[in-house]
């Protein structure tokens, strides 16, 4: 095995933080990445506090690499409405108001950076948000000037926050992903435009969310080496024959057979693994691969004990020699 493979929790949040140690390490799991707010409380100033999660993982024999704020992060740039309502806490929706419902969410992101350090980590994953998303489809027409002020106010928004996490020694990766400020590569590149290359700020890369867009999902790897501060380890299948449903998803829940594309256990998808592998020892990439399951048509436990195994089996190192180096003479 070339690296540690983790879990995320945020698919289990309806089970105790002592109990996903428990099943995890029974996957097979080499540690876990904490999804806030179900498993962290980033509000906590207390030491002991992050002692015993550091303490309850060490039970368990399970390391942490990574802790993930991505439903607080989406608060940040959106444009918040009713839909935020029911994935924030109480302590960021407050009374909906949507200047303080984006003002929360900063000041916890900052939070999270002030956890990861006291958990002795220095990688946080999450959403930004958006203020473009909702303008994707360019019609009624936008201008250019339009998105530029999107870009740039991201950047008026995320560039404080990324100045805390510099402080502290501390990356923040962005998860690419429809919704947030970036979602394909080209839109990825903006966005660090935007941030003048930010030293603290990089991506999580997940292939599934790249792949049924019909993104160059290894091309990203290669394009944005030094920018690869986790990797989510996610499978997506879509259909090579016509559906009912397009890409956009038609108003119809996940898992629906009609749809065009989704999320489907690692190995049951269109995913190619062993090309990510490759483009990640090309760049060195050392970091956890972390599984993020999701597949509405398979038992959770089922699958995430079968994706353990499938990540261990696809990573390997890279060669420390060139093949041809002992033809000899």
């Amino acid at each position: 095995m070339a690296r540690p493979v983790t879990l995320y929790t945020l698919q289990w949040g309806d089970l105790s933080l002592e109990t996903v140690c428990q099943k995890a390490k029974a996957f097979g799991y080499d540690g876990l990445e904490l999804g806030i707010p179900v498993h962290i409380d980033v509000r906590e100033t207390n030491p002991a506090y992050y002692k015993g999660i550091k303490d309850l993982l060490a039970k368990y024999g399970l390391s942490l690499y990574t802790i993930s704020t991505h439903l607080i992060g989406q608060a940040v740039c959106d444009l918040i409405d009713f839909r935020h309502k029911e994935i924030q806490p109480d302590y960021i929706w407050g009374d909906g108001d949507p200047a303080g419902v984006n003002k929360r969410a900063a000041e916890n992101l900052i939070q999270t950076a002030h956890a990861a350090k006291a958990l002795g980590i220095d990688t946080v994953v999450g959403f930004t948000g958006s203020p473009l998303w909702r303008y994707l489809y360019s019609f009624p027409p936008i201008s250019e000037k339009f998105i530029a002020d999107g870009y740039a106010e991201f950047a008026r928004r995320f560039k404080p926050i990324l100045d805390e996490y510099q402080k502290l020694g501390v990356r923040y990766a962005l998860e690419v992903h429809p919704t947030e400020i970036a979602f394909d590569s080209f839109s990825a590149r903006r966005a660090l435009d935007a941030l003048d290359n930010h030293p603290a700020f990089g991506f999580n890369y997940d292939p599934s969310h790249l792949g049924y867009q019909g993104v160059d999902y290894a091309g990203f790897i290669y394009e944005f080496a030094d920018r690869i501060f986790h990797v989510h380890m996610k499978d997506v299948y879509w259909s090579d024959t016509p559906k009912r449903v397009g890409v956009f998803g038609g108003h119809v829940t996940f898992g629906n057979p009609e749809r065009y594309w989704n999320f489907r256990s690692l190995g049951r998808g269109k995913i190619d693994f062993e090309e990510i592998i490759r483009a990640l020892n090309y760049i060195n990439y050392n970091g956890p691969l972390s599984v993020e399951w999701e597949d509405s048509g398979m038992d959770r436990e089922h699958g995430a004990e079968e994706s353990c195994a499938l990540v261990k089996k696809v990573d390997f190192k890279p060669s420390a020699i060139a093949f041809d180096a002992n033809f000899g003479k």
